[in-house]
């Protein structure tokens, strides 16, 4: 069975500003403040982690809709993240959410804005009083795809996965290591927009001293033809695919993002 023609899928990275990506994905010498304009030349998709550390105004988003569309001539998508003090501080407001939005204008006028993108630790379990806050959490942002990364086991029911199909919002599916205490890797959609961190196999990530430590893993192209192999089994259940490698230490990604678009290939998917 073919793909429909409107069926696509988007590969890219968490954060395009890695310097382990230069003389791979950025040729050597490549100023960081022209990565994105490079990045834009090789992929469909970027997903924009630094909204998480701190806020960025509409004239920073204006910046990478200039490099990405007018300097390039590309489509990026770009997912973002959101602030993490809407998930781990939790004391978002709705004031806090509309100024994250008005920020996104930039995106949102150039039609290049894909999923934002919620991302909870791994303390946040099924609670009362959690799940009260992420339905308010979830209405301030009503009007935007929204994907949502749960780390607890305590979500990973199929009751959580039916309100998510209710309410339109899109389950995160990850890929995460094998250790205790996290949840098992599945493929799962929600809704036609589908949304796949690549999290690696590093059975170090609780003892991990950083981000970078914990994704420091390369797929292997056996894991990679795994991972088409399993998209093609559901492609029945989407139309878009945002899939985000987050293993971009010692450029990782770039050479698992060619694995992955050459399995997907096989299968006659529309890759960007």
């Amino acid at each position: 069975m073919d793909s429909t023609p409107t069926q696509r899928i988007y590969l890219g990275t968490g954060g395009y500003s890695d310097t382990d990506l230069l003389g791979t994905l950025y040729p050597t010498g490549t100023k960081k403040t022209d990565f994105l304009r490079e990045y834009a030349k090789q992929y469909g998709a970027v997903e924009i982690n630094s909204t998480f550390y701190a806020p960025i105004g509409q004239k920073a988003f204006a910046g990478m809709v200039d490099k990405a569309y007018v300097q390039t001539d590309s489509e990026l998508k770009f997912a973002v993240k959101l602030h993490q003090d809407f998930t781990h501080a939790r004391k978002g407001t709705a004031e806090h959410a509309q100024a994250f939005l008005t920020a996104l204008t930039p995106l949102i006028e150039a039609d290049a804005l894909a999923p934002l993108l919620l991302q909870f630790p791994h303390g946040f379990d099924r609670t009362r009083e959690h799940r009260l806050y992420l339905a308010n959490l979830v209405s301030w942002f009503k009007e935007y795809p929204l994907a949502i990364e749960f780390r607890h086991n305590g979500w990973h029911t199929p009751q959580v996965v039916d309100s998510f199909i209710e309410q339109g919002l899109i389950w995160c599916s990850v890929d995460y290591p094998k250790v205790s205490g996290l949840p098992p890797s599945r493929l799962i959609f929600t809704k036609r927009t589908g949304y796949l961190r690549m999290h690696g196999n590093n059975l170090n990530w609780w003892d991990a001293m950083s981000a970078a430590d914990r994704h420091d893993y390369r797929y292997s192209e056996a894991e990679m033809n795994n991972w088409a192999q399993a998209i093609a089994n559901q492609r029945q259940h989407f139309d878009t695919l945002y899939i985000f490698f987050q293993n971009t230490v010692n450029a990782h990604a770039y050479y698992n993002i060619a694995m992955l678009r050459e399995a997907l290939g096989k299968f006659g998917f529309e890759v960007s």
